[in-house]
């Protein structure tokens, strides 16, 4: 049976760690609000886009080379070559089920997956279960910092698939990532970004009946890249979201266990600390009786 010495420890130790994850609740509280800023914002521009490409492509149909230079990022890619997946995990533990979900979304992905892949990997709790699932990694962008995250970074990396996509080391390219609904909900989400699909989300966008200036090989060969950039920022803003979301959520869970614990520990005290007093008493009138 626990002491009254170590009941009172633990009463510390746990109010020391209720301490600290109070602190880490804050700090993923404010950091959630200022990234679903961003996220929230950028969603519009971000649908509009896609569905103006998707609106434009479908010309594409029709006549292949209105794409101009960015019409190989619509047509299959090389059939020898594997399937690249672009794998999105956090560089940190401590978020409750956010890795653990889109790790498990991965796994079942890849295993409906017709030929061989490799992954492309972003974070450092991604990359540890691609080792250890032994899946074959093309590239770990270690220095990539979802956080500190600019749109030139976003561009950057997207630069890297996209080369590979045109130089035939991959046959298409997935992106394995979570999306962002709201503070309380985020899903997984594993979808093809290349090739480019021709079919439109919106039905008002026909490159058919729109007055195109430039011209539309021109258009698409500057907007396709800008709208491929934009796509992985997006997701990248909502992966960051997502995990602070579920951070901040671990965290408070975290505390208000702590905080039941304490209570639990604290009744245990003050009934061995009850007892003690009794005990002694008792022997004090056992004492004084005997004389």
């Amino acid at each position: 049976m626990a002491t009254i010495r170590d009941l009172r420890d633990r009463i510390d130790s746990v109010g020391s760690i209720q301490k600290i994850t109070r602190a880490m609740e804050m700090v993923a509280t404010t950091k959630l609000r200022r990234f679903q800023g961003k996220t929230v914002a950028a969603q519009p521009f971000s649908k509009r886009l896609n569905d103006l490409v998707g609106g434009l492509s479908g010309t594409l149909a029709i006549d292949s080379s209105a794409a101009g230079s960015a019409a190989a990022l619509f047509s299959p890619g090389n059939p020898d070559a594997p399937i690249g997946v672009l794998f999105v995990g956090s560089d940190r533990g401590l978020c409750g089920a956010y890795n653990s979900n889109i790790q498990r979304k991965l796994d079942a992905e890849l295993a409906e997956l017709d030929g061989e892949y490799v992954l492309y990997v972003v974070g450092k709790k991604a990359i540890a279960h691609a080792t250890r699932m032994n899946y074959p990694v093309a590239a770990y962008f270690d220095e990539f910092d979802l956080e500190k995250m600019t749109s030139a970074d976003a561009s950057a990396l997207a630069s890297v698939l996209v080369n590979d996509f045109r130089d035939g080391k991959v046959s298409s390219m997935h992106l394995c990532s979570t999306l962002f609904v709201s503070a309380a909900r985020y899903v997984q989400n594993f979808e093809q970004f290349l090739p480019i699909s021709m079919v439109s989300n919106d039905d008002s966008v026909v490159a058919n009946d729109a007055i195109l200036e430039p011209t539309g090989p021109e258009l698409l060969g500057e907007l396709i890249p800008r709208y491929l950039e934009n796509r992985f920022f997006q997701a990248f803003l909502e992966a960051i979201t997502s995990e602070y979301a579920s951070r901040r959520f671990a965290m408070k869970g975290a505390t208000d266990a702590a905080s039941d614990m304490k209570k639990d520990i604290t009744r245990l005290y003050n009934r061995a600390r009850q007892a003690k007093i009794t005990q002694e008493i008792s022997e004090i009138v056992s004492g004084a009786a005997a004389l």
